[in-house]
């Protein structure tokens, strides 16, 4: 619906913009939120944090009786209100009801569409021969990386929302974009490996067990397997096979990064029912233990972990990236020391909802459906419920 197809009044609303509010919760700001979509979509993903307040009271109640009391009981008198719907503009409406009636009230620019294009960029504090930046998504919790040495640059896990940001990032620091490689067929964002190839003549790269579940690209690509590896100016990237969350998943190491995709994450570990379903869950779990007992904890206990995403339950590192060593998650996941048989059950036993449209996307990731910009923006639209549980893992 388009935002001239609101009821209007003459309050003038001032319109809050996304990186503005995030800035302020990151700053540990007091912020409550007044989110006027309908419950369900409240429900699936909202925004979150230590010093949000958030109440859900869906636009259509307003539309029906604006002057019903009770609609405004529990909100402060004492604060600023910041009022967001879906795009902006339902929200402006109900800002304005709140302002007639004596509210310090504000509206999201954009509303969650908006919240959904804030994409941050953060280096890693490392000692590999590259500079190394991570690019976080927190509408999502998606996370992409992009890899510089020299004159050369490679992508990891790039979305195709921005795919230009990576390519603007490069050409600053003076390089052009070589490889763009996903670590598996993504189930929670469209991928940007094919965009880029094809806007930049970066070669497209995914694992040769990803194209093995029936890739259909039009474009060209290049597989790896494990041990394979990439020259990026003066490093190296190896590919390590680790399947698990799915039978493609390939993490990525470049120097001390390890890139674990969605097998390992700072906060958890993969949930492993994506690609086969609950049936085939038990058999994929058995892989991701073996992939980690066997070719990600083995490696140097100082590599830097550098996972595909983040959620809610996750903290970020001193240099501000959400990154952790490997040997200090060994020591707080007591996932990572079970057995075999009691990591399997532990990790079967209470994985969180799927995530929003993952059917859709993981086909469009496939090659064998179309999207449009704007569909595959809305599709990503949520979290990213990727790992095993939606409470941390970890102990500290």
């Amino acid at each position: 619906m388009a935002n001239n197809a609101f009821p209007t009044t003459d309050e003038d609303i001032d319109a809050v913009r996304p990186e503005t509010l995030k800035e302020r919760i990151d700053d540990g700001e007091s912020v409550f939120i007044l989110d006027v979509r309908a419950t369900e979509e409240f429900d699936q993903w909202h925004i979150d944090g230590e010093t949000v307040e958030t109440e859900n009271v869906p636009y259509f109640e307003f539309l029906m009786d604006e002057d019903d009391d009770s609609l405004y009981e529990g909100l402060p008198d004492d604060q600023e209100i910041v009022v967001l719907c879906a795009k902006g503009g339902s929200s402006e409406y109900v800002a304005s009801l709140l302002k007639a009636r004596g509210f310090t009230v504000s509206h999201l620019e954009s509303g969650m569409n908006g919240w959904a294009s804030i994409y941050d960029y953060t280096e890693l504090d490392t000692e590999t021969d590259a500079t190394i930046a991570q690019y976080q998504r927190p509408s999502s919790g998606c996370l992409a990386y992009l890899v510089v040495s020299g004159d050369e640059a490679a992508v990891i896990d790039p979305l195709r929302a921005f795919a230009d940001e990576y390519v603007a990032d490069a050409r600053a620091m003076g390089a052009e974009l070589k490889y763009a490689l996903d670590t598996h067929i993504h189930a929670d964002h469209i991928s940007g490996v094919r965009t880029l190839a094809r806007e930049t003549g970066a070669t497209a790269v995914i694992p040769a067990a990803a194209a093995d579940r029936g890739v259909e690209y039009d474009d060209a690509y290049e597989t790896v397997e494990d041990g394979d590896e990439l020259t990026v100016g003066d490093v190296t990237i190896d590919a390590i096979y680790t399947p698990g969350h799915t039978s493609g998943m390939t993490s990525y190491e470049v120097g001390d990064v390890l890139f674990t995709g969605d097998t390992l994450f700072t906060e958890s570990v993969a949930r492993p029912d994506l690609e086969d379903g609950a049936e085939g869950a038990e058999d994929a779990a058995k892989l991701l233990y073996d992939s980690l007992a066997d070719r990600i904890l083995t490696r140097d206990p100082d590599s830097l972990v550098a996972p595909a995403h983040f959620s809610d339950a996750a903290t970020q590192a001193a240099d501000g990236t959400y990154t952790a060593r490997l040997g200090a998650l060994e020591t707080s996941m007591d996932a990572l020391s079970m057995a075999r048989d009691e990591f399997v059950s532990f990790i079967l036993s209470d994985m969180p909802p799927r995530p929003a449209n993952y059917e859709d996307i993981i086909a469009a990731n496939l090659g064998v459906e179309d999207v449009d910009d704007a569909e595959a923006f809305a599709l990503e639209l949520g979290p990213n419920n990727c790992a095993a549980s939606q409470d941390a893992l970890t102990s500290n």
